[in-house]
């Protein structure tokens, strides 16, 4: 097979890695200079600053007034376990599955806190059917499948009239996506994905229904001191009001507040989605020209616009884990696509960050790279 040539145009940033994702375009560290470094954040101004992230975040993200917003520690991961720990318990659960994380929801509810949960389970590249669930329960789902492309189509899946809580994962879907507050009482994400924030921070938001939950039951297991919410049983108000449990990075706060800045000033959360549409559309586009490669996403409903998943399916490939490991090899020496790897958990291919921050024609760069490093690997192969 004859060597393809080399494509001519490379991305101005060649960061796709799915979390800590690409910084926004124009970011450079003077941005962070207003820091309140080598200060408590119970200072005024570490206050003042929590504050703002706290309301730039509701204004972004159009959460409604009556919803809490905190800051909380260990990203996403540590608001979802908070959500569960503190929640959970007072009716039946249903755990909804179709990616290696929301997997591990499922062995904390049912391994950690012990609960007779239902899990229902989709393959990678699809989801659950939303019909069979049964919604008196307390249900925990993931809206976008990091690691396997696949989202949840359509807030009208969950009825308005439900009797349980719904916790929703949404670290890889607030800020590209209209999330349908009203359907969602305790929703949960991580600044450092589709704002492109600096890691270890994760942010909470829990709904009027959520609160009386929280001031009404008390769980029959211990909870430790940084997943309480309620003291004497009543709402620590202060934790949605800057005032966090432990001591935040106020330079990463910093950061969430320029990036914040960031998505107003191109237009605020309409801006963002249809950015995040525009990359994932153009991978789309480009996978459609080839029967070599396809979205992992079954069904194209319900395809993320952020953690874009690709498998190859061309019949000459003999080994698919290696085969795909050495294209993100490839495209990560040529320094021009870092971080592309699927991951551990999920089927071989590639994983493109298709977020917000990340330019079009950064992607549409990227793309003739893999036609480039596809056609050369399997000539290698050969």
């Amino acid at each position: 097979m004859e060597d393809p040539l080399r494509p001519a145009v490379r991305p101005a940033n060649p960061n796709f890695s799915s979390g800590p994702c690409a910084k926004f375009p124009g970011f450079h560290l003077g941005l962070l200079s207003g820091a309140p470094l080598g200060r408590s954040h119970r200072s005024a101004p570490g206050k003042a600053r929590l504050a703002e992230a706290i309301e730039l975040t509701r204004n972004v993200l159009h959460v409604p007034p009556d919803y809490r917003i905190g800051i909380v520690p260990a990203s996403d991961t540590g608001a979802v376990e908070m959500a569960l720990w503190s929640l959970l318990g007072a009716r039946g659960v249903e755990v909804l599955t179709w990616e290696s994380f929301g997997e591990g929801w499922a062995a904390d509810v049912t391994e950690q806190l012990g609960l007779n949960a239902t899990i229902r389970r989709a393959p990678y590249g699809e989801i659950v059917d939303f019909a069979a669930v049964d919604f008196s329960n307390d249900v925990v789902f993931a809206w976008n499948g990091t690691t396997s492309g696949v989202r949840v189509p359509d807030g009208d899946l969950i009825p308005a009239d439900r009797e349980g809580l719904t916790i929703c994962d949404a670290t890889s879907a607030a800020f590209a996506v209209d999330l349908p507050w009203e359907r969602l009482d305790a929703v949960t994400f991580s600044w450092q994905k589709v704002l492109g924030g600096e890691g270890g921070h994760g942010i909470l938001v829990l709904s009027p229904r959520a609160v009386e939950r929280l001031e009404s039951y008390t769980p029959a297991w211990p909870l430790p001191k940084i997943f309480r919410l309620t003291q004497g049983g009543r709402l620590i108000e202060g934790i949605f009001r800057g005032e966090t449990i432990n001591t935040p990075s106020m330079l990463c706060v910093e950061d969430y507040l320029a990036a914040l800045r960031w998505a107003q000033s191109v237009g605020g959360l309409p801006a963002l989605i249809a950015r995040s549409q525009a990359n994932a559309q153009a991978v789309a586009d480009w996978a459609a020209e080839r029967d070599w490669v396809a979205n992992l996403a079954a069904d194209p409903a319900t395809a993320s616009t952020t953690s874009v998943c690709l498998r190859f399916t061309d019949e000459r490939i003999r080994d698919a884990d290696a085969f795909a490991a050495a294209i993100a090899k490839r495209l990560d020496a040529e320094g021009v696509g870092h971080d592309l790897g699927s991951y551990r958990d999920a089927p071989a291919g590639l994983r493109i960050w298709c977020g917000a921050t990340v330019d079009t024609s950064d992607v549409q760069a990227l793309l003739p790279w893999i036609d480039y490093a596809f056609h050369t690997e399997l000539a290698a192969q050969a």
